[in-house]
């Protein structure tokens, strides 16, 4: 094995876990396969003997990447988006294959990712490389030119951010899914009473419909105003496909093979706590969206 062949192989290796960490820090799959592939690049154009751990330098390199793409992510926007989903990871229910299986280890729902999203990209990267990977702040602290100590107060400030409002999903994805189907059954019944039973009190509907759908760009706050929409959109339930959406129990609108939306649950202690919709057709159609193909 030449040497060249030798590098591809050792990196194969660590891209499972490089697309995990660009992945949370970007919540978009088409950015984050750009940083791991820059990653590649400035790999094969080094010296790889005067790399010592090259995990830790080629996890580095992407969330070096990844934070530049969220400054100038920052930048571009004149306005904050009123209502942005990441991208959502879709799998057929049978489960997760092991390449989205590696990018969702630790259950990163879509409700955690809209946090994240909230996060100044410092902020995100602490969190992101810390508290989900492990990261010693020693070596996070260079990347957003901080020191040790000020990486660890940005990570602290973004934990206290996420646990407030990032709820856990329930771990039985089982009950996860009865939930939710009692919650579309309830919809294309025009059950009222039935859909606030499955709601949270506090639970947010959150849409995000992109530049060409702006009045499916919402949010919705408390059970009887959720209920209310559900019942309003009802008439899509026969087209909803069951599905895991970030490894949690979700649903693909199709008609006729056409995604009109994907819709992730976040079920907590047997109700839903946050649904997040995405029905943006731009991002739609560059979703893999294999579970349409049953």
């Amino acid at each position: 094995m030449d040497d060249r062949a030798w590098l591809a192989q050792r990196f194969e290796e660590q891209r499972p876990r490089l697309r995990a960490v660009a992945y949370r820090m970007l919540g978009s799959v088409s950015e984050a396969d750009d940083a791991v592939q820059e990653a590649w690049l400035r790999l094969s154009r080094s010296d790889p003997s005067a790399v010592e751990n090259l995990g830790a330098w080629l996890t580095t390199v992407v969330a070096r990447v990844a934070l530049n793409l969220l400054r100038s992510r920052a930048q571009r926007r004149e306005e904050p988006l009123d209502v942005h989903v990441p991208d959502p990871i879709v799998s057929r229910e049978s489960g997760l294959d092991p390449e989205h299986e590696a990018v969702l280890a630790d259950s990163v729902g879509l409700a955690l990712l809209v946090v994240l999203e909230t996060l100044t990209p410092a902020e995100r990267l602490a969190f992101v490389l810390h508290d989900m990977f492990g990261v010693p702040f020693e070596e996070i602290a260079p990347m957003i030119e901080r020191t040790p100590a000020a990486a660890r107060q940005l990570a602290s400030r973004a934990r206290r951010r996420v646990r407030g409002r990032a709820p856990a999903p329930d771990p039985d994805l089982a009950r996860q899914r009865a939930v939710v189907d009692a919650f579309f059954a309830a919809a294309r019944n025009g059950d009222f009473d039935g859909l606030v039973a499955v709601l949270d009190p506090d639970v947010v509907l959150r849409s995000d419909g992109g530049t060409r759908r702006t009045r499916l760009s919402v949010v919705y706050r408390g059970a009887s105003t959720v209920a209310e929409q559900a019942i309003t959109f009802g008439r899509l339930s026969p087209f909803a496909r069951p599905a895991l959406v970030n490894g949690a129990a979700g649903v693909v609108v199709a008609a006729q093979g056409r995604p009109l939306s994907v819709m992730g649950f976040t079920v907590t202690d047997g109700r839903i706590v946050a649904i997040d919709v995405l029905s943006d057709p731009d991002r739609l159609a560059r979703l893999d969206l294999a579970v349409l193909d049953d």
